[in-house]
């Protein structure tokens, strides 16, 4: 089988396209023929070993697949060759086949394409524990989404919306601002490249401050980190919950005193890590999303689609955050 494989620390220039051979399900895990991998920021992580975990090498980036059960290892119950499924895998996504736990799979409905349940899982499952599980979302919130325009950012739009609130998203682009429109923001904030100074980041407060509104943002979704993080907190209203999502514009440094004038909280959200601790709270939010989906209410958007031969490009664009929505390698 072809493999997109790390063979030595760097971009991702470095990724080589190689045949392997195909994997045996041991115990307890399946073999999934891969239809699709979507691209995550943890990919532009792992294959510079900047990543919370290190596979040994030659390892394939990708996290998260969807795909069919060709072969089941031996006590694996409730699953048959041909199912369709979905799993966050971490890495190894990026392969013609991969040997999963069959605990680590996810059912994927009839009526979902295989392409686009591969955009679900870590983009909006994510987004889902961040919103309900640490930020105890509720109707009638405003929640000010940074990054609104990326795979986790658009979900982050979508599942507020769904869940009642006033959504501000915050972009960079008039591009991103009209994928942000179209996935039902209510106000755009369309914010300059940083680094910023002290007059740049106190306009951006400024920005953020009008429009939230007065009363400021009961959540903030942080996807983008760095020096957009202080102005987004001083946008926050009394008893507001930060949420810190990633940060690929560098991890920023928090005034504290902010969080004692304003009484509010700074939250991070590890969803892989809640996902391993409580499975049958994640497998319920997972849940959710398919009827959320199915209901009209969310819908991942794929904005390009890449063959394996040029997923190092998909990660590129990626890294460069010129991403709308998610990208995908289909097989």
């Amino acid at each position: 089988m072809r493999a997109l494989l790390s063979k030595e620390t760097g971009g991702p220039e470095t990724l080589v396209v190689e045949e392997i051979a195909d994997p045996v399900a041991g115990a307890g895990e399946v073999v999934v023929d891969v239809a699709a991998c979507a691209i995550n920021f943890p990919d532009t992580l792992i294959i510079r070993d900047l990543y919370q975990f290190k596979p040994p090498r030659p390892f394939s980036p990708g996290g998260e697949i969807a795909g069919t059960i060709a072969a089941l290892g031996d006590g694996v119950t409730g699953w048959q060759v041909g199912d369709r499924v979905l799993a966050g895998v971490g890495a190894g996504g990026l392969r013609e086949k991969i040997a999963v736990p069959a605990d680590k799979l996810f059912r994927v409905p009839e009526a979902v394409g295989l392409t686009e349940a591969s955009a679900l899982l870590m983009t909006y499952g994510t987004t889902i524990h961040a919103l309900k599980d640490r930020g105890q979302i509720k109707s009638g919130d405003t929640v000010l989404v940074l990054g609104a325009a990326g795979g986790v950012g658009l979900s982050g739009v979508e599942l507020a919306k769904a869940y009642g609130a006033r959504v501000i998203a915050a972009v960079s682009s008039e591009e991103k601002a009209a994928a942000a429109r179209k996935a039902g923001a209510d106000e755009i904030v369309i914010y300059p490249r940083a680094p910023f100074d002290k007059d740049a980041s106190k306009a951006l407060a400024d920005a953020f401050k009008a429009a939230v509104g007065p009363q400021g943002a009961d959540i903030v979704y942080d996807v983008v980190g760095g020096d957009y993080s202080e102005p987004a907190l001083r946008a926050i209203a009394w008893e507001g919950r930060f949420l810190v999502i990633g940060f690929p514009a560098g991890i920023a440094k928090m005034p504290l005193n902010l969080t004692l004038l304003k009484s509010c909280d700074i939250r991070g959200v590890f969803w892989g890590a809640f996902a391993a601790r409580e499975p049958a709270r994640n497998a319920a939010n997972i849940q959710e999303l398919f009827d959320l989906w199915q209901a009209g209410k969310i819908a991942p958007l794929i904005s390009e689609t890449y063959p394996l031969e040029r997923a190092h490009e998909a990660i590129a664009k990626l890294e460069s955050r010129g991403a709308i929505g998610k990208l995908v390698v289909t097989m």
